[in-house]
C-alpha cells in the first residue's frame, strides 16, 4: 500500500509535466486523456475535455507523482488542487480506512469498478483532506 500525492492542474497539466520531466531527469509520462476514456453517449464529453490530461504520472527521486487536468467545469482552486491517493493490492483494507474517512467527510465518488481500477473512490475527509483510493494490482 502506498499513499501518494496528485496534483491537480487547470488546463496546463501537459506543460507542468513536461516541465518536471525536464527538472527532474525522468522518462517521458504516458499520459491518458479524457478523449481516451471509454465514451457514454448519455454523457457526451465536452469538447474542451477532449485533450485534457485525465491522468499520467512520474518517478521523482523513486516517489511516484501523479497528476491530473480538472474536468471544465469542476471547481479549481490553488490549495485544493492535492490530493492524496491511497493505492493498494488490498481491497479490504482499503474499504475500512474510506468508509472512516467518509464519517463526517463528503463522498465525492463511492467505491465502485471504473475502466482503470477494479476499485475506486474519492472523498473529502472531515477536516478537508482530498482522499482517492484506488485498487491496483502488481503483476
Amino acid at each position: 500500500m502506498a499513499v501518494e500525492v496528485y496534483l491537480i492542474f487547470n488546463g496546463n497539466c501537459r506543460e507542468a509535466v513536461a516541465f518536471y520531466e525536464d527538472a527532474f531527469s525522468t522518462d517521458k509520462a504516458e499520459i491518458m486523456t479524457f478523449g481516451d476514456s471509454p465514451q457514454n453517449p448519455d454523457y457526451p464529453l465536452p469538447e474542451e475535455a477532449k485533450d485534457l490530461v485525465m491522468h499520467t504520472r512520474l518517478s521523482v527521486f523513486g516517489s511516484r507523482i501523479m497528476f491530473s487536468d480538472t474536468f471544465p467545469g469542476s471547481p479549481y482552486a490553488v490549495g485544493n488542487n492535492v490530493t492524496l491517493a491511497v493505492v493498494s493490492e488490498d481491497e479490504e483494507q482499503m474499504r475500512k480506512a474510506f468508509d472512516k474517512l467518509k464519517d463526517g467527510g463528503k463522498v465525492v465518488m463511492e467505491l465502485q469498478e471504473t475502466f482503470w481500477s477494479k476499485c475506486y473512490g474519492s472523498l473529502t475527509d472531515k477536516f478537508g483532506v482530498e482522499w482517492q483510493f484506488s485498487h491496483e494490482v502488481n503483476e
